[in-house]
């Protein structure tokens, strides 16, 4: 997930090469130097759990793990070819039962899998995390799942991520001073095979991102940008909607008004050819955007690059999601937050579509920008005081 609001933490590099962050940086509170986590299992398997806590240690900006009492230990310097990393496991609870660990002040991940631990590996760059878009990779049948976190001077955000897969469901929360308690990321009661089996009835090649073990087990569903790197989704699944957008502000304005506190902040596209140009209130060319293709568009990356500035990165996030959700057609002013907008088109983010209608709440991190509007799976607060992780039933 990406946020574009103050300083940044940049949590890590996901697989595949898509950056997320967390939290904004700057500092009004003093949080404890760690936070307890509660883990849940509710999960109803009986195979082992394992825990992981990585990261970037925002004191030093070494990266690292974090032990069951949250002290830091660094990566070894590592290798070419990477070598093992240290065993980072923490033994997780049995199904039905709790633990908790605590939580350092990290940019990073809290990993959980089941039956087997996570394999790791440290190269000269630093830690090599697991890639399930690598057929050999090692951890590729186990099934697995990630938290991200930022835990700082400011407090606390944790969130449920389907950026790059969607897998073992879990729910994140956190409990404040004054025992408020927030949670997102919960499915539907039958959520998770719900998902599986729209997924798998939805033509065009999406069922393709769904991966299995070796006994046919169902893993985990790519996301459709790493779906079209391995040659799962066809590369121009979006095309046709793109190819309308184009169409439609040839001859119409797209008003982007991409800051929820600054209303009076607006931007104006039209297409030239094969470009969107955008316009500030004074008519002066503030920036451009090629084409997209599929791959962009579900990575908010590369043509629709979106920097840590104050117009084209919003310019950017707010195409992104329009494109995700296909709201652009139905709304010349963006972003369109009424969620019964979303997904209607027939060519969409139909990965991101299920995924959203099995959560309790609605909220998920389906796409990098799927926090515009609000609609990530994310909780955060100034004064922490507990995290959650729950695993819920694969059911």
């Amino acid at each position: 997930m990406r946020k574009l609001h103050g300083l940044l933490i940049a949590a890590m590099v996901v697989a595949g090469g898509s950056i997320t962050t967390v939290a904004p940086a700057a500092e009004a509170n003093v949080t404890a130097a760690t936070v307890p986590l509660e883990v849940a299992n509710k999960s109803g398997r009986t195979d082992a759990v394992y825990l992981y806590v990585l990261g970037t240690n925002l004191a030093t900006g070494q990266q690292g793990w974090a032990d069951a009492g949250g002290g830091f230990h660094a990566w070894p310097a590592g290798g070419t070819p990477p070598t093992p990393a240290p065993d980072a496991s923490i033994p997780g609870p049995a199904n039905g039962q709790s633990i908790t660990i605590r939580l350092p002040k990290f940019s990073g991940r809290v990993y959980f899998s089941y039956g087997q631990k996570l394999k790791f590996f440290v190269t000269t760059g630093g830690l090599v995390q697991p890639d399930v878009n690598n057929p050999s990779d090692p951890n590729r049948n186990i099934l697995f799942n990630w938290s991200e976190y930022t835990l700082n001077d400011s407090g606390l955000w944790i969130n449920s991520t389907q950026v790059d897969m969607f897998s073992a469901p879990y729910a994140v929360g956190v409990k404040n001073t004054s025992g408020t308690v927030r949670n997102t990321g919960h499915l539907k009661s039958g959520g998770y095979r719900g998902f599986f089996n729209a997924l798998t009835g939805q033509p065009g090649g999406w069922a393709n991102l769904i991966q299995r073990d070796p006994s046919g087990n169902i893993l985990r569903a790519i996301a459709p940008g790493h779906g079209i790197a391995a040659g799962a989704l066809p590369a121009d699944v979006m095309n046709d909607y793109v190819n309308r957008v184009w169409a439609k502000y040839s001859s119409a304005t797209l008003t982007v008004q991409p800051f929820a506190d600054q209303p009076g902040v607006r931007y104006y596209g039209r297409v030239s050819g094969n470009v969107m140009n955008f316009t500030n209130g004074a008519g002066q060319v503030v920036t451009s955007f090629q084409k997209p293709d599929s791959d962009s568009i579900f990575g908010c990356y590369k043509l629709l690059d979106a920097p840590n500035d104050q117009v084209r990165g919003p310019i950017s996030r707010t195409l992104c999601a329009g494109f995700n959700r296909s709201t652009l057609l139905t709304s010349t002013t963006q972003p369109d937050t009424n969620a019964a907008d979303f997904y209607t088109d027939v060519v969409t983010n139909h990965y991101a579509r299920k995924i959203h209608a099995q959560m309790q709440d609605g909220k998920a991190y389906a796409f990098a920008f799927d926090d515009v509007g609000n609609f990530e799976s994310l909780v955060n607060d100034s004064n922490p005081t507990t995290a959650y992780v729950t695993l819920d039933p694969l059911d």
